[in-house]
This record gives C-alpha cells, structure tokens and sequence, in this order.
C-alpha cells in the first residue's frame, strides 16, 4: 500500500509545474530582428552569434540571404530542367548540345571543361564586381545601389519588411529543397512533380 501511495505522489510531481529560471543572453539583442519568428523564435544552434555584435550578424544575414537567392535559382533550375526544358543550341563550338546535358550532379561531369571554365569565370565576376553592396544599402542583402529599384522606394515600411521576410523564408525553404533534391538524387527513386531521380 505504501509503495502504491509513494509510486502515485511522484508521478503527481511530474506534472507539477518547473521553475524555469529567466536568464539574458547577448543573444536578446537579436530577438527582434527580421526572420525571428514562431515557432521556433530566435533559432542559433551552431551558436554563430555568441557575443556577437550587430556587424556579425549583419554579416551572417547577408551571406544567408545570398545562399537562398543562389538555391531559389537552384531549385527552380533544377526543376525546370527535371521538366525537359533547356536552352536552345550548343553549349560549346564542338556541337554539344544544351538538351544533351544529363539533369543534376550529372551535368556536371558532361560539360565541357572550356563550358565549365566559362561557368565559374561568370559566377566569380557576379561575385566580384556585380553582387555587392556599393553604396550602403537599406538593409543587408540590397544590391540595388541606387540604380535597380522596380517600385522598391513606393512601398511603405511595413510592406518592405514582409517583403523581405518573405524573401528570408523562402530562401530558407530553398536552401532545404536543394539539398532535398540532391540528396534524393543520390538515392534514386521517383518524386512526385519532380520525376525520375
């Protein structure tokens, strides 16, 4: 009978509440910026902002918005390709053809070494000269440098702000598609919309 009431006592504190004890970090002072949302909430499991400063985090946002744009490209791109739609002609002068290049991580090992060569040389001129902040955006992230605005400057700030949350998730969410795909392309298979792998 006492191991009866001892055993019902303890499992009764289970489900007593816990002190939770509140404690301030440096990383409060990020809590309230853009993409800290619900339901995870301020979300550094690799603690890259341990007594960080705002121009690291700046830093970390602008690489991170840069990787979703390249993988937003990258999916898209993988998808449309998937689909059957290439570029029309030749990727190089011997004949080879743009619909001749396999889907994927396939395509990289068939093109040409002069078409990869020009692929990487275009990449790091984007990298080097046209993908930079030259003078001082609004934000991390704003190549528009005061030459692209496509009715940016027409919006009010809380439109601008979901814009570019929007564009922060579904970098995001590409981020985790491309690498989905790849490795599902590594493991075969069929995906729905997407196809053969």
């Amino acid at each position: 009978m006492k191991l009866i009431l001892a055993t019902l006592l303890t499992s009764a504190a289970a489900f007593a509440p816990s002190q939770v004890a509140q404690t301030t970090t440096a990383l409060n002072a990020f809590e309230s910026e853009l993409g800290v949302q619900a339901p995870l909430g301020f979300f550094d499991p690799l603690g890259l902002l341990d007594d960080a400063d705002q121009e690291r985090f700046d830093r970390l946002r602008y690489v991170e918005l840069k990787h979703g744009r390249i993988c937003q490209l990258a999916f898209l791109g993988n998808i449309i390709t998937r689909a059957g739609y290439h570029l029309p002609g030749n990727i190089d002068s011997a004949g080879t053809a743009f619909d001749s290049i396999p889907n994927g991580w396939a395509a990289v090992g068939a093109i040409p070494e002069a078409g990869l060569l020009q692929i990487i040389s275009f990449v790091g001129l984007l990298e080097l000269f046209v993908m930079k902040d030259i003078t001082g955006g609004e934000f991390p992230g704003d190549f528009r440098n005061e030459s692209l605005d496509f009715g940016w400057d027409t919006f009010d700030e809380e439109t601008k702000l979901s814009k570019r949350g929007i564009e922060l998730n579904n970098g995001r969410a590409a981020q985790l598609g491309i690498l989905g795909l790849m490795v599902h392309e590594q493991l075969g298979g069929v995906l729905p919309i997407v196809g053969e792998m």
